[in-house]
């Protein structure tokens, strides 16, 4: 690193096309590699296609879950928070649970205390992204122009070809639009977050890292939206609990029906939240099929399952 004044950003970044065979690592990438001796390949996600052999399946699986560490002040921040989560839920006979709800402009790490259970909440939508989704919340008319500068800003004209016509409500109705932290909280929990304390004085470049951390470790993992965020944590879950983590993802488009009924009382609405909870729990041994990702379903490629006598028998030999 020296070469490159300990600056990764002056390392020579490798743009490589999303989903690219072995073939061409070898004759593309590898010579770049030989002659730089270090590169970047940024982005990264999804860059080797799945349908890879057996062996470079669990060397990506050696790489993301083993080999990689986040630096130990990232490290032991993250273990206090996890400490105190367990040891909070533990106490009050509840859950240690997290949830990725993507929705705020900033990154913080939020913890919504209740009776019966802990959670740790992560916000990590962007602006631009809750912008991409073309969906109206509470906002009003300043929203919507905060939010048409923010097409514009990010995607130059492409909500705007001739043509092109936006239906929030058709958006909202088949499941597309992201929940607010207020209908996520009500949709998990079964109630308003009653307060909330904030961490502050946490570098931002952290708190990815962080929000991570504390998900990857909580005893149910509650995930709104898709992306690369919450597809990894579930891979990494299932790949530290033997294939089995339990994980949350509500059905947004029958809360849509819910949330924009005016006439549903509480009762026929904590009825309907609790069977449709009931299906969205996922909390059992899920293996990948051949179109899916292998950072989200790491079993069977990079998990072995052993016979437990013969495991028993080979360690008491040893």
């Amino acid at each position: 690193m020296e070469r490159f004044d300990n600056n990764l950003t002056n390392v020579y970044n490798f743009r490589i096309k999303a989903w690219s065979s072995i073939q061409y690592y070898k004759d593309v990438v590898l010579p770049k590699l030989l002659e730089e001796k270090i590169i970047r390949i940024s982005p990264f996600a999804n860059r080797l296609s799945f349908d890879a052999p057996p062996a470079v399946q669990r060397l990506r699986c050696l790489a993301n879950y083993e080999a990689l560490r986040f630096s130990s002040p990232i490290l032991s921040l993250g273990e206090t928070l996890v400490a105190r989560m367990k040891e909070l839920s533990a106490n009050s006979g509840g859950k240690y649970v997290s949830v990725h709800l993507r929705f705020e402009e900033v990154s913080v790490v939020m913890i919504i205390k209740r009776i019966t259970a802990r959670t740790v909440g992560s916000h990590r939508f962007p602006l631009d992204m809750v912008a991409f989704s073309c969906c109206v919340f509470d906002g009003g008319e300043q929203e919507k122009e905060d939010m048409k500068k923010a097409r514009e800003r990010g995607w130059k004209g492409k909500f705007t070809k001739p043509g092109r016509v936006i239906r929030p409500g058709a958006i909202r109705i088949n499941g597309k639009c992201p929940l607010t932290p207020l209908e996520d909280g009500n949709s998990i929990i079964d109630s308003h977050p009653k307060s909330k304390d904030n961490f502050v004085g946490v570098r931002l470049e952290w708190m990815a890292a962080i929000d991570y951390t504390v998900c990857l470790h909580s005893e149910v993992f509650v995930t709104t939206q898709g992306g690369n965020f919450p597809h990894f944590l579930m891979g990494h879950r299932r790949y530290l609990h033997g294939g089995h983590s339990k994980t949350i993802r509500p059905d947004k488009r029958k809360l849509a029906l819910l949330f924009d009924n005016p006439n549903i009382g509480w009762k026929s609405f904590k009825r309907q939240m609790l069977n449709m909870r009931s299906h969205s729990d996922s909390k059992g041994f899920e293996l990948k099929r051949p179109s899916d990702s292998i950072y989200t379903f790491p079993c069977p490629d990079c998990m072995c399952h052993t016979n437990k006598s013969a495991d028993s028998r080979s360690s008491s030999a040893t």
